[in-house]
Order: C-alpha cells, then structure tokens, then sequence
C-alpha cells in the first residue's frame, strides 16, 4: 500500500466523476456493473488457474503487476456499484466482520476451513 490511498468514499467520488464526463451513467445500471464486476473477477481468476499454492503466493512480478490492476478493476466497479445502490461499502463491510465474528468464534474456528454451519 502506498501512503496516498485514496478513500472509499474519494474514490466513490472519482469514478462518478469519471462516469460523467464520459456520459456513461445511462450504462452503469446495477445489472450491468454486478455482470461488469463478474467479468472482471474471472480474469483475476485466470491468473491462478492451475498453479500450486506456491506458485500462486509467489507471481513473477509481470504476472503480480497485472493482478494488481485486475484487482483494481474489480474494486472500481464494486465501488460504482454500491455508490449507484446507495450502499455505504465500508460500512457494510465492517457490519459483515461483525458479523463474521459472532459465526466464526476463535474458540470453534482458529486454524480450522469449516464452514460456520458445521463449527
């Protein structure tokens, strides 16, 4: 991370911005974002498709740098989505760790991939 990470909530600004300048509002509808966004987490997913665990923690640097920008296009469409729904996304975020917490209690869960229904 670098020092000048903008905020949710200046990037939320940005990109609308950015959106209207271009007069793309009349696409960003929330079906065509959440498809847009889904698009984009599959080409995330190419990068890792049929490497080991290993390889997949330790990208050449090309290979990183470009997940790096996927990555970036799935949190920029995730972020015009909620700003198009009117969802506060960091505030939906930490409701979700909360209630992640009261599912996941260290006690049942630490060091262990069981899904909370079977804790």
């Amino acid at each position: 991370m670098t020092k000048h990470t903008d905020s949710l909530e200046t990037l939320r600004a940005r990109l609308a911005e950015f959106a209207a300048e271009r007069d793309w509002d009349q696409f960003h509808n929330p079906k065509n974002l959440a498809m847009a966004m889904a698009g984009e987490a599959g080409e995330l997913i190419e990068h890792f498709q049929w490497l080991t665990p290993e390889q997949a923690a330790n990208l050449p640097r090309t290979t990183r740098d470009e997940v790096a920008l996927e990555c970036a296009d799935v949190l920029l469409f995730l972020v015009r989505l909620c700003d198009k729904l009117g969802i506060d996304l960091a505030a939906a975020a930490d409701r979700k760790l909360k209630l992640n917490a009261k599912k996941y209690p260290v006690e049942k869960s630490k060091g262990r991939a069981t899904k909370y229904d079977k804790l």
